[in-house]
């Protein structure tokens, strides 16, 4: 059966690809948005992924074309997309329009100042997003709503599409945990795009409400594995390592290394301690990560970069590869930091981990979870399932 159902993904995906060529993301649809912009003060949300065509970013475009654009908001790895993971970015300039670029990562800036929101009428959003709770890019849009609301700017989301969203697994995140990398009540895998966060988000009272407009990507649908065209982050560099980010990324909860440091981030983990491994590996600081987990110190561990990316499509979260870290260390609580709590969202999966349940057992209890937040996005899904 499993056989079987890795050749009805497969095939599902070959018909995919050959159409994902012909998706068209928000920005491309100037006849939506462009009006809606006509003798406005213009702020933008978007960084290096903000592509208005294979040449030509959003904002270049836009100031082209005269658009009145007061400011550019930076998220996470800033305006160009090159910082690494938290780090701090400064205020600056873009060098290429002269327009200012106020940094929302900058590790105080909660929201822009009250004098900077009323520079503008207007807000757009534009980030190519991974699909994740855990994933920053979601939080800067939803926090921007939340203050736009407060100032009465309009909003305007150019919709690109999840290459993660063709499905929902994990558990919901307990608002107990809610941190920078945990912001909604939703599961880790949610399965929605920007867009669709958005409209939830202010649908569901998890945001503001803020005058609010999706343009939305043509040619579209949930079940389009969509290829990135650019690496959406540092530590993102491939699409194989996109479709292990749910799993993976939770060893940024636990002593292990994710493979930050390396040339296969998130798709390789391991341990200095780690026995009966036959792969290993040794972090050291690159332009994604300049001080990696296990800086300098041979790791021994799992490479994942030998599975295709249909059986990860079929699986989904694999929480197995955590609790197999976690029995071959064998140093009980140590294995865990704090984080893993902000990133699995809930504290059970790592009380369950250390009575020993099974993957199995685990990824069962969080199926309710998924079950009611598949019927509860139904009402905001902008495209087909």
């Amino acid at each position: 059966m499993r056989r079987f159902a890795l050749l009805v993904v497969l095939l599902c995906c070959l018909f995919a690809s050959a159409t994902a060529q012909e998706v068209m993301v928000g920005a491309t649809d100037t006849a939506e948005y462009m009006p809606l912009v006509e003798g406005k003060r213009v702020a933008i949300l978007a960084n290096h992924t903000a592509m208005y065509s294979e040449e030509e970013h959003i904002v270049d475009m836009m100031h082209r074309e005269g658009v009145n654009i007061v400011g550019i908001f930076s998220p996470e790895h800033g305006f160009r997309g090159s910082a690494e993971a938290g780090e701090k970015v400064k205020n600056s300039v873009d060098e290429r329009t002269g327009i200012p670029i106020l940094s929302l990562y900058d590790g105080n800036t909660q929201r822009p100042s009250d004098d900077v929101m009323r520079s503008f009428d207007t807000l757009i959003v534009d980030m190519q997003d991974v699909g994740l709770r855990f994933y920053t890019y979601y939080i800067s849009m939803v926090r921007m709503i939340d203050a736009c609301a407060d100032f009465g700017c309009a909003v305007i989301v150019l919709d690109r599409p999840n290459p993660n969203g063709h499905y929902v697994d994990g558990p919901m995140l307990d608002m107990q945990y809610k941190s920078g990398v945990g912001w909604l009540p939703i599961p880790v895998v949610h399965g929605l795009t920007m867009g669709e966060i958005a409209l939830m988000a202010i649908g569901e009272g998890w945001a503001k409400e803020a005058e609010l407009t999706v343009v939305k990507c043509r040619n579209y649908d949930h079940q389009t594995h969509y290829i990135l065209p650019i690496a959406p982050s540092p530590n993102l560099p491939t699409q194989h390592s996109i479709y292990l980010y749910p799993s993976t990324c939770l060893f940024e909860g636990t002593v292990l290394s994710m493979g930050r440091g390396t040339e296969a981030p998130f798709e390789i983990f391991g341990h200095p301690e780690m026995t009966g491994c036959d792969f290993s590996f040794t972090p050291t600081p690159n332009a994604g990560s300049k001080n990696p987990p296990h800086n300098g110190e041979k790791c021994y561990g799992v490479d994942l970069r030998g599975l295709s990316n249909e059986e990860i499509w079929a699986e989904g979260i694999n929480i197995g590869y955590v609790v197999d870290a976690y029995h071959n260390l064998a140093m009980g609580e140590e294995f865990f930091k704090p984080m893993f709590e902000k990133l699995i969202g809930v504290k059970w999966v790592r009380e369950m981990i250390m009575e020993g349940a099974t993957a199995e057992e685990i990824e069962a209890r969080w199926a309710t979870d998924v079950e009611a937040f598949k019927q509860l996005r139904k009402r905001y899904l902008l495209y087909k399932e």
